[in-house]
């Protein structure tokens, strides 16, 4: 569930195809995010599953699976 809607943010964020989109990507090394990127996909996060990330979490967010992980921890 928190994955097809992160997939859906960041096909949204960086105009790719939702199915480039694995869990084990990394946002700057497989998908090509800078820092920018990364930054607007974590503000679609917060409002999608309506969760704020502290900044040091929010460092800590290198692939999707970390992005999933912090969704999980933030929901429960």
């Amino acid at each position: 569930m928190e994955f097809e809607k992160l997939r859906e943010i960041i096909a949204d964020v960086m105009n790719i195809d939702e199915k480039e989109i694995k869990e084990d990507s990394s946002f700057e090394n497989d998908l090509g995010a800078d820092s920018l990127d990364v930054f607007q996909i974590i503000m679609g996060i917060e409002d999608a599953f309506d969760i704020e990330i502290d900044n040091d979490e929010a460092e800590k967010i290198v692939t999707v699976g970390d992005a999933v992980e912090q969704i999980k921890n933030a929901t429960n």
